[in-house]
């Protein structure tokens, strides 16, 4: 039995839905979460997922603004949206599905990304984002006895000195400051998830899954973060097969920052 999962920022879904469409018939994972939709559910590109095999959606969109969803192969059941911080973002979806004798809960995230300034008295995003990572302490990975747990998203934080290209140049910007990098692993380590890109590549070795669009040459810079993340409660450990982080998509047409990244699972 296998089971993949991918997680991907996409900007803006109907923009990039060719993108979409491409990755999907290239690399066919069973469930993909997208964040940064930008989209209210009504006018969601429904149709040319469905006709890739992902009948089943489920959506959290807003005009404009943030967006989650899952696609799936598997039909997913008990799906939710948690309001965190209680202002109406659209940033939290969960459902469950059944992979064999398994029930997995799926939660897709995409946290605030905090502003430009590392100071919540004179940067009200930046402090939505603290708030935001603070009331996710409070998720756990094994609330449900037999029910496994996986989080992905865009976290918007690179908790791990080669999570970024530099570690001391940016420890004063946003998604790198100590209060963000110590509040992400706080919630990891209080909500028992298990950081399964980590799992996979060494702590001592570089991960990034965005390059800045300002950036004028994003290759050859390589000035990326890890900003994506995969995690899962610990018996799913063992499980994991490998994981992918899809480089090249940063260099697709019409391309998001931030590229698809894969865990894969057998069972």
């Amino acid at each position: 039995m296998t089971f993949s999962i991918t997680t991907w920022n996409i900007n803006s879904v109907r923009l990039r839905m060719p993108i979409v469409e491409q990755f999907l018939v290239r690399y066919q994972p069973d469930v993909i979460c997208l964040q940064e939709t930008k989209c209210p559910n009504g006018e969601f590109p429904l149709k040319p997922l469905k006709a890739l095999g992902y009948e089943h959606v489920i959506i959290h969109g807003q005009k404009g603004y943030h967006g989650v969803a899952i696609a799936s192969k598997l039909p997913i059941v008990e799906d939710h949206r948690q309001d965190y911080c209680g202002i109406g973002d659209a940033r939290h979806i969960s459902g469950i599905v059944q992979v064999g004798a398994r029930r997995i809960r799926l939660h897709n995230f995409y946290v605030p990304a905090g502003g430009d300034e590392p100071d919540r008295s004179i940067n009200p995003k930046f402090g939505h984002k603290l708030d935001f990572i603070e009331e996710m302490r409070a998720l756990k990975a094994d609330t449900v006895p037999g029910t496994s747990s996986i989080l992905v998203g865009d976290l918007n934080i690179a908790p791990l000195e080669n999570d970024v290209w530099s570690h001391k140049q940016l420890l004063k910007i946003v998604s790198h400051t100590p209060v963000e990098t110590e509040g992400l692993l706080k919630i990891m380590e209080e909500g028992n998830w298990l950081d399964l890109m980590r799992l996979k590549v060494p702590e001592s070795e570089k991960i990034y899954t965005w390059w800045s669009y300002r950036a004028k040459d994003w290759e050859a810079a390589d000035r990326g973060r890890r900003l994506d993340h995969i995690w899962s409660s610990h018996d799913l450990g063992p499980a994991l097969d490998r994981l992918d982080i899809l480089k090249e998509a940063r260099g697709w047409n019409r391309p998001s920052d931030h590229v698809p990244v894969t865990a894969h699972f057998k069972f």
